[in-house]
């Protein structure tokens, strides 16, 4: 069966399938035929007290018939989805008695909920009889041919989103049975047989089936005769289908997903162990390989989808132990394979396959060469041979499929040829884009995703087959999320520079892009020769002259500003090929392409010159000098692999791209550091992945998921000393609850701190056997005791020294029960993962750990990892404050410059910062050598303070101690040995206390000489710096040698391991804070940013702190967010795993009426005592009624949300309402600083600083707020008043991902005042616990007038009371009005206190009140927004920090 010849011809089925219209309120809450019936049947008014009784006509007339007659429309399952469908009706009124059409619309809803990631498992969980009766139910109905096919399509959906949801065990136990060993009993019996021979593993668990089959009764045996068939049959029909004759786009689809099904069995190890077998006995590979549907030139989707298939269907991994080959195995077992092919040929095809039998290894594992060597045998000895390999030589009659001697070869080739490994693949592997990558058709499919067809995409699941898996997968996913953001911004680009062709080949620019420059060709200065052993040049410099005339200062700074090894790309546009692109080119063609993008080509800067040749190293010297040049000359390095390829193609008579190019084109440096990502995450790929290996296990899903944490290690450390951890007894005793804890022996009763705590557990059970894979997260972890015991004891912490700078800083948070868990865990070694609820003091309990280790453990280092420089910059002020020596701190990358820190923490700010220390110490050492009357230069160096140090100091303090240690000594004659007196002449006096003892008197002396050895081994630290010349030199020396607290994003981590590695870097903890928020990969790398030392790695802690339930990792695109699941944080993926974790339960951010509107995500979490009984918190908000309140707004202009660019959404009434009480609360005196506004939408945030420059910027009375961004920019940051404005009137947007509402709820302290649609939002039944409590209260805003900021009103619960001056604002005119004349008021106040004259007209000309023909209007999206104003293609979310 030859593979048939496809034409190059585009993929037709990924060119549009458009996103469907999405369900608008009125579709929920209008006079829909779906609405009418849900008010009818499951959405009464009143409380429902009976079950529900579902009517099978209803089901079938009224919603099955209406969908199947319009195929099953996405909006109107959306509709049935929206109105609660299966949460109030179905599910409740599921019986094992329920119809067919019953059992089909709870699976179409389920999928409905799981192509939106709304919560489906838990609806199901309080019934798991019937859940086992609905899912027999469902897979029966998967092998029923008289349903339609695009039924069965739902029904394998649901079974794969059921496969992806392992973490639920209801789903997984019945999951599990449909890929246990029982499906062996489909295999050929010679290749069971062999299997079970080969491998005990298999064997123990087959018989073990065999006994559980032969024990059971008689409805059990039917059952579990289904579930082994139930794999096989289902895929009989899918070979079935593939070489069917009458092929629809339907029966397309139905493969596409089975493809789909089939990957994500083989893509974890515990649905991979057994059904591998089974797949490849049923030849699938080569079966899809020759089938007339993957032969189809329409079904591009079908054969990308192939290559992922076969990527997991060839990975090296041994199936049963889970353990992956290195490439010396891999090899070994193919040549295993290849000598058993060849046992064979000379055994039984002497005559015919003598050379087969006598070639090499690398002669037959070729493809071409087996080819010919098998043409000699005959259709029957082909035939025979496969038999005697023990391959399937026929498939059942039903399934239609003849495996004739095509057949057979394909199967021969496809199990002996030599294929690349993954880590081939991934050395090959292209980072830098041209226009073939971003241009291609896989990639394109995912600009349109809706979630309707499956996609050639590995997934991030909860279980991954090996590290070098996880690795691959994670670089295929960044990569194509890269470039799709390369394509994004380039199209962008080119959309603003509008070409336009006059005459052929000539292209002219007429719009502008500050991101994009016309450009003549490169100049290509210099080709380096090759390296020995390659065959591409070693490197490639060109260089492109820019024309900066026309740009304005702040855009020409920009470009000045790029940096060597950033990325640019240089475009080839031609402009006059855009027409016959459009006028009937190819089937799917992007934006860029029908704007006449011809190439692209990736560059990275080496430096920028002016037209003189100077290097603008500083753009913001330069630009202010005098001579500033109008162009610039960019030098670049080339692609040598990508220009090698393009030569060649010269050599073959094909046009020059670099001739064309006529575009440079960059982009922001928060999206541009795809590179050295990929870099860094290749080299792992490519390297023996380092892990420790007490969380290897825990980290790919297997095993008990208790077993990294620390008490289940057998290095647990007995006895840490806690130092200011407690602040006394009765907080040591309170904090640990569920602990007892005893004085120690050489202690009776109660004592104060500093405390160390010896655990007197018994040590955990030595373990017998190596632990199984299998996955086992229904057992809760042992207890290592039932009661912990703690043996508590005391010290006298060292004398520092005498002066108030040596005190230690102490620690002045009082931890609750569960922070103090938390820090205990963090401490010992092992994993230790901590849920922080909004306001629980995540941040304080992270610093206490960091301060714990690094007293604890001297020599250790610690890494400390934040998504984002805000975060980061948060944790290491607090550090900063704690009692850790500065010499110790560094922090990279490049949010350090807003560090609020006296000192400079950076690599380069830390060596002068060592310089620093030198000279305050050196005048000491003057000092102090004057005060002991030695004479010489000893502050010269750190050298020669070393030789006084050794000299005089040491001596002398040795000549003291003899005294000292003298039993008879009294304290005068102490006194009168110490030799620093002069020295501390200027230390509080006395020095010594007259009425002091013998043992104090010692105390304070080794405190003073605590501080004389602090300045000499500070010197000695520096000392390095003085020897080492470079400036990289000395930085590198800090990182390696110096700092012991090392901080940095988890961006600047991924872009630098590779070099941060080099340099021989090594460190013991890791702790990451907003590990939620960070994407795996980038959770992965900070664990492996050094070389293992004997095979094994240093790492002893790892602390993940984050919150699941706020904002997970920012994806732009829909495709890799959803489909690859690229959003999965690690942190995230080992709650679902059951890793244990510690909840932090009592928040000390907000009122507690406030965090009442998030509590109910967070069952436990209770209110830290100050938070009721501070004043602040009981006094009510000057000027308002209420707390916080919703306030429905209605069309203003007649117009709603609207969306003058796509995905840039905006709501000018919110926006004028937002803004109007913001007026309103700054001139009852708010500080401005108080006041943050929120948007869920960059376009509503655009457009209220748009508002807010038009009323408030040019107006003293008003000013700013302190910020204006959106929700995603807004987390981990609070203040006390929070106005929101949650934008939509249509429907809910991604507002229903109850993440981001927890978000927004949760960042006001005093007072929140949401902004949005009452009908939109109150019937989203994710959000109605949320919404409940808020729509208690009116939805018009009610303030209480004549009170000024601050109010001493106490706050009450306010319902239905008055209070002094209420008034309700009828609107945003309303209040627009009441503020106007309150400002009207104001300005004639100031005037006449200033005894100024109040001009007639001069107030309505100075202010304008809120009006429907206000000139106040919508703005659009713009490239020239900075930074923070980054409109994100998909649906309004915005790029992480970096």
């Amino acid at each position: 069966m030859p593979t048939a010849k496809r034409l190059k011809k585009s993929d037709a089925k990924s060119k549009s399938r458009d996103a469907e219209p999405r369900p608008t309120i009125a579709d929920l809450e209008g006079e829909s035929e779906f609405a009418q019936l849900a008010r009818q049947h499951w959405l009464k008014p009143t409380k429902r007290t009976t079950r529900v009784k579902v009517k099978n006509d209803v089901l079938k007339r009224d919603i099955w018939d209406v969908l199947e007659k319009n195929g099953f429309p996405y909006k109107s399952l959306l509709v049935l989805e929206g109105l609660q469908t299966l949460e109030s009706y179905l599910w409740p009124g599921y019986s094992e008695d329920s119809s067919n059409f019953h059992v089909l619309l709870i699976a179409l809803i389920t999928n409905v909920k799981a192509r939106e990631k709304l919560e489906t498992w838990s609806i199901f969980e309080d019934r798991p009889a019937e859940f086992e009766s609905f899912f027999t139910r469902v897979l029966s109905m998967c092998l029923d041919h008289t349903l339609s096919m695009a039924v069965r399509t739902n029904l394998l959906c649901f079974i794969i989103y059921a496969f992806q949801s392992l973490d639920w065990s209801s789903v997984r136990n019945k999951c599990a049975s449909l890929v246990s060993i029982g499906i062996w009993h489909n295999l050929t019996e010679s290749k069971r047989e062999s299997r079970l021979a080969q491998n005990p593993s298999p064997k123990k668990a087959w018989r073990a089936a065999g006994k559980r089959y032969d024990s059971a009764d008689d409805s059990t045996k039917a059952r579990l005769r289904f579930e082994r068939a139930w794999l096989y049959t289902m895929t009989l029909d899918f070979l079935k289908l593939l070489y069917s004759e009458k092929r629809k786009e339907e029966h397309v689809l139905y493969c596409e997903r089975f493809v789909e099904f089939i990957s994500d069995l083989l893509s974890q190890s515990p649905t991979r162990r057994y059904t591998n077998t089974l797949f490849q006995d049923l030849h699938i590979l080569p079966a899809l390989r020759l089938s007339p549907m993957f032969n189809d030139e329409d079904n591009g989707l079908l054969r990308d989808q192939y290559a992922i298939l076969s990527h997991y269907f060839y990975f090296t991994i041994d199936d049963y132990t889970g353990v992956q080959h290195s490439r010396t195995e891999a090899y070994d077992l193919h040549c295993a394979e290849l000598a058993k092919l060849q046992r064979v040929a000379l055994r039984h095809f002497k005559d015919k396959l003598t050379v087969l039998a006598l070639s090499n290894y690398g002669s037959i594992g070729k493809r071409d060469e087996l080819e010919n060597l098998l043409e000699a045998l005959t259709d029957e000895e082909v035939k025979r041979l496969a038999t005697l390999l023990e391959f399937r030589t026929e498939y059942p009659d039903s399934v239609g499929v003849l495996i004739d001697r095509p057949f057979l070869t394909e199967v021969l080739l496809a199990t002996y040829e030599k294929r690349k490994t993954f880590q081939d693949v991934v050395r090959d592997t292209s980072i830098l884009p041209t226009e073939a990558s971003l241009f291609d058709q896989g990639l394109l499919r995912t600009d349109n995703y809706d979630g309707s067809t499956p996609l050639a995409l590995p997934k991030l699941k909860l279980q991954h087959l090996s590290v070098g898996d996880f690795l691959w997968r994670a670089l295929v996913l960044y990569r194509c999320e890269s470039f799709y953001g390369i394509r994004k911004d380039i199209s962008d680009a080119l959309r603003r520079l509008r070409p336009e062709s006059k005459r052929p080949g000539d292209t002219t620019f007429a719009g502008f892009s500050r991101m994009a420059l016309p450009i003549s060709r490169p100049s290509i200065l210099e080709v380096v020769p090759a390296l020995v052993g390659d065959d591409k040049p070693s490197a490639v410099n060109a260089e492109v002259s820019l024309d900066v005339r026309r740009l304005t200062d702040n855009i020409r700074r920009e470009w000045d500003s790029l940096r060597p090894d950033d990325v640019v790309f240089l475009v080839a546009v031609d402009a006059s090929l855009s027409k016959s692109i459009s006028n009937g080119g190819a089937n799917t063609i992007s934006e860029a392409e029908k704007l006449g993008l011809i190439s692209v080509r990736s560059a990275e800067i080496s430096q920028i010159v002016d037209d003189k040749g100077k290097s603008i190293r500083d753009p913001t010297a330069y630009f202010g000098g005098q001579n500033r040049s109008p162009t610039r000359k960019v030098q670049l390095k080339l692609d040598p692999k990508t220009y090698k390829e393009d030569m060649d193609r010269v050599s073959n008579g094909k046009p020059d791209v670099y001739e064309r190019i006529n575009l440079i084109v960059r982009r922001s440096g928060r999206e541009n550091n795809f590179k050295p990502v990929l870099e860094s995450i290749r080299s792992l790929c490519l390297s023996e992945v380092p892990l420790a290996s007490w969380l290897y296990e825990t980290f790919l899903g297997y095993g008990d998921p208790a077993g990294a944490t620390y008490k289940h290690l057998a290095n647990r450390i007995a006895k840490l000393d806690f130092r200011d951890t407690f602040l006394d007894w009765q907080h040591l005793v309170t904090g640990l609850p569920d602990k007892t804890i005893e004085p120690g022996d050489d202690v009776t009763e109660s004592f104060g701190p500093p405390y160390m705590l010896e655990s007197v557990d018994r040590p955990p059970e030595q373990k017998t056997a190596k632990p199984s894979k299998k996955r086992r997260r229904d057992a809760e972890p042992s207890l290592i005791a039932e009661v912990e015991t703690y043996k508590a004891s005391t010290y006298k912490p060292p004398n520092t020294g005498p002066y108030p700078v040596d005190a230690p800083k102490l620690n002045s948070v009082r931890f609750t029960p569960a922070q103090i868990d938390a820090i205990i865990s963090g401490t010992q070694p092992g994993l230790t993962v901590i849920v922080g609820p909004p306001g629980t003091g995540k941040t304080d309990v992270a610093t206490q750990i960091i301060n714990n280790i690094y007293h604890n453990f001297p020599e250790q280092r610690t890494l400390l990892i934040a998504h984002s420089n805000q975060a980061l910059n948060q944790l290491f002020a607090k550090i900063v404050a704690l009692d850790i020596d500065e010499r110790h701190l560094l922090r990279l990358g490049h949010g350090e410059e807003d560090l609020d820190t006296d000192g400079s923490f950076s690599k380069h700010g830390r060596v002068e910062s060592f310089f620093e220390i030198r000279d305050r110490y050196l005048k000491e050492v003057n000092r102090l050598a004057t005060s002991m009357g030695a004479p010489g230069a000893h502050g010269n160096s750190a050298e020669t303070a070393g030789y006084f140090n050794s000299v005089y100091i040491q001596p002398a303090w040795a000549k003291f101690q003899e005294v000292a240690r003298v039993d008879d000594s009294s304290p005068a004659l102490i006194i009168e040995a110490f030799p620093f007196h002069n020295y501390f002449s200027d230390a509080p006096q006395p020095l010594f206390p007259p009425e002091g003892d013998r043992e104090a008197v010692i105390d304070i002396a080794n405190g003073c000489y605590h501080h004389v050895s602090k300045i000499f081994s500070e010197l000695e630290d520096v000392l390095p710096f003085e020897i080492l010349r470079r400036d990289r030199d000395k930085a590198n020396y800090l990182l390696i040698n110096e700092a012991r607290i090392i901080a940095m994003t988890a961006t600047h981590a991924a872009m630098h391991r590779t070099e941060i590695a080099s340099l021989g870097f090594h460190y013991d903890n890791v702790v990451m804070e907003e590990a939620a928020q960070i994407t795996e990969v980038e959770s992965f790398i900070p664990l492996a940013m050094q070389k293992p030392e004997g095979g094994q790695m240093a790492l002893q802690r790892v602390v993940l702190c984050g919150d699941h339930y706020q904002n997970s990792p920012v994806i732009q695109s829909l495709a890799f967010r959803h489909y690859a699941n690229l959003e999965q944080s690690l942190f995230f993926r080992f709650i679902r795993l059951r890793v244990p974790v510690i909840t932090l339960d009592q928040q000390g951010r907000a009122r507690p009426s406030i965090a009442a509107l998030y509590q109910w995500r967070y069952p436990n979490l209770g209110n830290l005592p100050h938070v009721e009984s501070m004043k602040e918190f009981q006094t009510a908000n000057a000027g308002f009624k209420y707390d916080y309140q919703f306030i429905n707004v209605p069309d203003y202009k007649g117009r709603g949300e609207v969306e003058p660019t796509p995905h840039f959404i905006q709501n000018l009434g919110e926006a004028e309402y937002a803004v109007a009480i913001y007026q309103y609360m700054r001139l009852l005196g708010y500080p401005a600083s108080k006041i943050s506004i929120l948007a869920t939408y960059a376009g509503q945030r655009a457009l209220i600083k748009d508002v807010l420059g038009h009323r408030c910027a040019k107006n003293a009375i008003f000013g700013l707020p302190k910020i204006v961004t959106t929700v995603d920019k807004y987390q981990g940051e609070q203040n006390d008043y929070i106005i929101l404005s949650l934008t939509r009137t249509s429907r809910v947007g991604y507002l229903r991902d109850i993440r981001r509402l927890t978000v927004a709820l949760s960042r006001a302290r005093l007072g929140l005042y949401i902004l949005g649609r009452r009908e939109v939002f109150e019937a989203c039944y994710e959000l109605r616990p949320a919404f409940e409590l808020l729509l208690k209260r009116p939805d018009k805003l009610t303030l209480a007038t004549g009170e000024m900021w601050p109010s001493e009103r106490i706050q009450g619960e306010e319902d239905g009371t008055a209070v002094p001056g209420e008034a309700t604002m009828e609107g945003v005119e309303h209040l627009g009005q009441f503020v106007y004349e309150m400002t009207s008021t104001k300005i004639k106040q100031m005037h006449a206190e200033r005894g100024l004259s109040v001009a007639a007209g001069s107030i309505e000309q100075e202010l304008k009140p809120v009006a429907e023909d206000d000139g106040v209007g919508y703005v659009e999206a713009s490239d020239e927004e900075g930074e923070d104003d980054v409109v994100v293609p998909s649906d309004g979310i915005e790029p992480a920090e970096t």
